[in-house]
């Protein structure tokens, strides 16, 4: 064999090994953002129509979301949003749209005490997905109930799902906030 030959073939075998090793580290990545996101993983290849634009995007938001300061909630807090939740659904009897609307804003105002920015519901999903990808879509549809309940155009059964899906969001923010705090209060007891 010549020196030419040989070293056309050292590169095309270089060449095929960065392939795999790219290839594997894409899988890799995929494996680990499907992990992560759960079902918002699906939602997202869905709504970008191609894996790895939505993959992408979630990556983005993972940078995102880990550069916000998002903190546990006090007790508190947690015990005030908590009682502002029970008037809220005790008052669905009487007033389910009323109810919907405030369950809306009461999501709103634990992320934004918690830290996540609160601009545009687009945006909110997104940045809660990071760490909620499992009930971001309870956030989905409750909201876009609550949209429809402004039209006039729910049902009171539309409301009573949209209230379930608020729920679930809400008992996951409050308790992912009690555990994180209640885990902060272990690790300083143990320090001293």
């Amino acid at each position: 064999m010549n020196t030419i030959t040989v070293v056309i073939l050292a590169i095309a075998v270089v060449v095929l090994i960065a392939l795999g090793v790219f290839i594997a580290m894409r899988w890799r990545r995929s494996q680990v953002l499907r992990k992560e996101f759960g079902p918002e993983y699906k939602h997202a290849v869905r709504q970008y129509g191609d894996e790895r634009k939505a993959e992408a995007e979630l990556a983005a938001r993972e940078k995102r979301v880990r550069k916000l300061e998002i903190r546990p909630l006090t007790h508190e807090e947690q015990s005030s949003f908590a009682e502002r939740w029970r008037k809220t659904q005790a008052r669905f009897v009487d007033e389910p749209s009323k109810s919907v609307g405030e369950a809306d804003e009461l999501i709103k105002e634990v992320m934004q005490t918690r830290g996540y920015p609160v601009g545009d519901f687009d945006q909110r999903a997104a940045d809660i997905s990071v760490d909620h990808p499992n009930v971001v879509i309870n956030y989905r549809a409750g909201r876009e109930i609550a949209v429809r309940n402004k039209k006039g155009e729910a049902t009171t059964e539309d409301l009573r799902q949209a209230m379930m899906h608020y729920r679930s969001l809400f008992e996951e923010l409050v308790e992912t906030a009690e555990s994180a705090t209640s885990k902060e209060e272990f690790d300083e007891s143990r320090r001293r």
